[in-house]
């Protein structure tokens, strides 16, 4: 069975590499990190690097397509014509198409969560509404179908330990969980907006903006993605007919 991995520059690295060492611990799947060209990609951190070891053109079916999230990139690939369309053109192959934190943004913008429920990372949840789909920020994982989302980064360990229950079995995702010693026992309970005071969510907020802040790329994005939008708007319209203002 065939994983792909959507990477790309500026990708949050836990929202792909948790859900990768769920999988690869079973040495069961084929497992491939995607992008346009072979080679090292640089996630949002700057400094911690990825290998992308196929190219989107290379990549034309799967089992299962993972889309990670990005703290400064999200709006970048939601402009990208590129992998809106590769989005597109997979989706109809695979088993499940999912994603992990703010990833659900850029399965929303090629077009597949309109009308249906989804969740992301608390800091994207509004960008939902926006792309058609229906949040739900209470869930840390929403299943529509053979489309799974999952809410911020260390949900991706959850939706991977899902899938292969799925995929597999409940006691080949029990072994999984085993084998990379996923007993999570947080020294602090916030890790949720429901469960973090004002002060903790507060500085989350600024930190959350501050990094979207520092994406130049986002003065570009931003108005192709309402250029879409408003393409999509206008398909919907009914045309007119001639001589009918």
């Amino acid at each position: 069975m065939k994983i792909v991995f959507l990477v790309y520059p500026g990708m949050t690295a836990l929202d792909a590499i948790g859900p990768y060492e769920v999988f690869n611990s079973l040495r069961t799947f084929d497992i491939q990190f995607v992008w346009k060209e072979v080679g090292p990609v640089v996630t949002d951190s700057g400094v911690l690097v990825l290998g992308a070891t196929h190219t989107l053109g290379e990549v034309h079916e799967c089992d299962v397509v993972l889309v990670p999230g990005s703290s400064t990139d999200t709006l970048t690939l939601m402009a990208d014509r590129e992998v809106l369309d590769w989005l597109r053109s997979i989706h109809p192959t695979t088993r499940f198409t999912t994603s992990v934190c703010s990833g659900a943004l850029i399965l929303g913008a090629a077009g597949l969560l309109e009308g249906i429920p989804a969740t992301t990372h608390w800091g994207a949840m509004a960008g939902l509404k926006q792309v058609g789909a229906r949040p739900e920020p209470e869930e840390r994982i929403v299943r529509y179908e053979k489309i799974i989302t999952a809410a911020g980064v260390s949900a991706g360990i959850d939706l991977a330990l899902y899938l292969v229950g799925e995929l597999l079995d409940e006691e080949q995702a029990m072994i999984a969980q085993l084998l990379i010693e996923y007993d999570p026992q947080p020294p602090f309970d916030s890790g949720h907006m429901s469960k973090a005071n004002k002060e903790v969510a507060r500085q989350a907020k600024v930190k959350i903006a501050k990094a979207a802040a520092m994406n130049p790329r986002n003065l570009v994005s931003i108005p192709k993605i309402g250029a879409n939008q408003w393409r999509k708007i206008l398909k919907g319209q009914p045309k007119r007919e001639k001589g009918v203002k």
